[in-house]
């Protein structure tokens, strides 16, 4: 899975369905990109019982904000919010169950407040919205923000973790926190565990897709300007060693040479087919390069086709910038609706 980032800035990305015959060949390459990323991110360790304790109820126009905090491995525990939409709200099914999402917050220093309180940045408060569609959501804080803030650091400062662990990932830790927090919606009467999301902007667009792609119980996930790909990027060693956040370490050992591990649209790929929705901005000052993440979308594009599941995947280019407009979120919700409300995806080709 190695590249040159010259050669790969060139000639262009691999195909995905390169050397490809059917479903089964794509599930043996599938395990090799797997088994690869999970060696690069150090892994995501087994989950601990789901375990977890109320702090607080707040009682909101449309539903109630339980304000908790769950056990994750390694003796750690996340804080969340949990949003409960009331009983008139539609979206529940016969049996009273309801979709679930993780709401996954961008880098911003409230974490989880940013998308589920209405303190929250305008066109983050997608956790508040969909509560009122009628879903059960989780917004959890990620490491390094809102109520996960290292003791005298700022926010998104990750060098405790590195201390504690070497060989490790943020990556890694922020998914299996999540995979923690989707075994606690799992154990939620009003849940429908056939029917769980996850959806996030920037930092939470890419966690939603790493998650994904690593726990088939998402059955659909949204990523908002989350996806930005070695190719065509201007400072590829964002996702390496830096002196506040830092993602996956050894990045940074491969870019010294020149090369890259892995390119994104290969990890993206791990979720297919799971319906998936990713929006993106010509504008976008964070990820710019919009060209070469365009070609990463025709590739997905082109893996849903082979996979015979082209209606599951979306891809929403406009001029705008890093953010999460209303009429993209409008149609992220109605492709969450799609296909956890109205048609839930049973098929996991995993």
């Amino acid at each position: 899975m190695s590249y040159n980032l010259l050669e790969l800035n060139r000639n262009g990305l691999r195909k995905l369905t390169e050397g490809l015959e059917d479903a089964e060949s794509w599930q043996a390459k599938r395990r090799e990109i797997e088994r690869s990323w999970l060696e690069l991110i150090g892994g995501v360790p087994n989950g601990v019982p789901v375990s977890y304790e109320v702090l607080s109820e707040t009682k909101e126009a449309d539903h109630t904000r339980v304000h908790l905090v769950y056990d994750t491995v390694y003796g750690d525990k996340v804080t969340a919010y949990l949003l409960l939409p009331d009983e008139s709200v539609e979206g529940a099914g016969s049996d009273g169950r309801r979709p679930a999402v993780l709401a996954l917050h961008p880098t911003d220093e409230s974490g989880k407040d940013n998308v589920a309180t209405r303190n929250g940045r305008v066109n983050r408060m997608y956790g508040l919205e969909l509560v009122s569609r009628g879903y059960t959501v989780l917004a959890p804080d990620a490491l390094t923000a809102g109520e996960r803030i290292y003791p005298g650091l700022l926010s998104f400062r990750s060098k405790p973790f590195y201390e504690l662990h070497p060989e490790w990932s943020t990556v890694g830790k922020n998914t299996v926190d999540h995979k923690m927090g989707v075994d606690l919606l799992c154990t939620l009467d009003r849940v429908d565990p056939d029917r769980i999301g996850a959806i996030g902007h920037s930092f939470g667009g890419y966690n939603a897709y790493f998650l994904a792609g690593l726990d088939s119980r998402i059955r659909a996930y949204v990523s908002s300007c989350g996806f930005s790909p070695f190719y065509g990027d201007h400072r590829p060693t964002h996702w390496g060693i830096r002196d506040w956040y830092t993602h996956i370490p050894r990045v940074s050992d491969y870019l010294r040479e020149y090369e890259v591990p892995f390119e994104f649209h290969e990890i993206a790929a791990l979720a297919a087919p799971i319906p998936a929705f990713h929006y993106y901005g010509q504008s976008d000052p964070i990820f710019p390069h919009w060209q070469a993440v365009g070609a990463c979308m025709a590739e997905l594009s082109e893996l849903y086709r082979f996979l015979g599941t082209e209606d599951r995947f979306q891809a929403v280019m406009t001029a705008g910038g890093h953010d999460f407009p209303s009429e993209i979120r409008g149609l992220a919700y109605a492709f969450l609706d799609r296909w956890l409300m109205e048609s839930p995806v049973t098929n996991q080709v995993k």
